[in-house]
């Protein structure tokens, strides 16, 4: 199956925003690899205020077959898709048409000291993590596991983010290592995927930057890649198909930023061709964020021009979030090229368990 033939990869330019959208699918070949910018961001689901009251509870599974299925959740404010040589920045920038002002929900005016309570938390948690993280790197990968998805978990608590997890484990039984892919909605997919397996993530060259994130990213062997420097391309997909040989599992989120749930964006398929390079599977992986009472919501998205702060201040101030990560079945490269390998991982990330 390929990316044109995925059900989110299809032409959307005239799609009217009331109705489902399908991203036009873009030429892929010599796209950026996908990255985990925590920067623009998305998986998540209809606004809180769409969403309706008394929607039962939803899995991973269910959420994702409405959200991304041919059907999808209404969106009445969702700007439209154009084809990928009518985006800002040409068919190969990384892009995404998701903005606070019409995918998010309303500010909430209320939660302030919570806010405040769990912001203290998160940075104990941070302080912690800058001190074990050094030790258990020096002592090696048996002791930087267990403590790695130890903090990831404890990052979420502290947010108020409930982790359910379905399926798993990311390694495959054998050894070998793994392309884990997933689609991006919020900062909140990289602590999820940290949480259940040691995996090794892309992302964008400026997280490097960012204060203490950067630095606890670069610890733990964050590989930096630059989104729109094509030059790079080939050293950046030599450097996955290294780890991947190595047994790493090496996280991609392949849409290269962030999109609010209500559509997808086409998956770049250069970290693919790392995976056939180092025979290796990909490990698809379906991340959806809900309330506690099961409605999907976007309020944990980090979009458009969102600052870390803004889209912290927006969860840490909710009465809760539940975030569920389902682990789909292994997805090995047999003779696929690229494109067809990059088809089949959308199609088990965005349709669980009908692949």
């Amino acid at each position: 199956m390929t990316l044109a033939a995925d059900p989110v990869g299809g032409a959307a330019a005239s799609a009217p925003p009331t109705g489902p959208h399908r991203p036009a699918p873009a030429p892929l070949d010599t796209a950026p690899l996908g990255t985990a910018p925590l920067g623009t961001a998305p998986l998540g689901t209809a606004p809180l205020d769409t969403a309706h009251p008394s929607a039962p509870p939803a899995s991973a599974a269910r959420l994702a077959g409405a959200q991304r299925g041919p059907t999808g959740i209404g969106h009445p404010t969702h700007p439209s898709v154009p084809p990928a040589a009518r985006r800002p920045g040409g068919p190969w920038a990384a892009w995404s048409p998701c903005t606070p002002a019409h995918c998010l929900p309303a500010r909430a005016t209320t939660g302030r000291w919570r806010m405040v309570r769990r912001a203290a938390v998160l940075l104990a948690v941070l302080a912690l993590a800058l001190l074990t993280v050094p030790l258990a790197a020096a002592v090696g990968s048996r002791a930087l596991g267990p403590v790695l998805r130890a903090l990831h978990r404890a990052v979420l608590r502290a947010a108020g983010v409930r982790l359910v997890v379905r399926g798993g484990p990311l390694a495959p039984a054998d050894g070998r290592g793994a392309l884990v892919v997933a689609d991006h909605t919020s900062w909140i997919d990289i602590p999820a995927l940290g949480a259940i397996g040691p995996v090794t993530m892309l992302a964008k060259r400026e997280v490097r930057d960012w204060p203490l994130i950067g630095m606890l990213a670069a610890l733990v062997g964050t590989v930096f890649v630059h989104r729109e420097g094509l030059s790079r391309l080939p050293v950046t997909v030599a450097t996955v198909t290294a780890a991947l040989r190595s047994g790493a599992l090496v996280g991609v989120f392949p849409e290269a930023t962030t999109w609010c749930g209500a559509v997808g964006g086409d998956y770049r398929r250069a970290p693919f061709q790392a995976a056939i390079d180092a025979g290796v599977p990909v490990r698809p992986v379906t991340i959806a964020l809900t309330t506690p009472d099961g409605r999907p919501t976007t309020a944990g998205a980090f979009v458009g021009g969102q600052t870390l702060g803004d889209t912290l201040g927006r969860v840490l101030r909710l009465p809760g979030l539940v975030c569920e990560v389902r682990v789909g079945d292994l997805v090995e490269p047999g003779t696929d090229d690229r494109r067809a390998l990059a088809g089949r991982a959308c199609e088990r990330v965005r349709r669980p368990g009908r692949g």
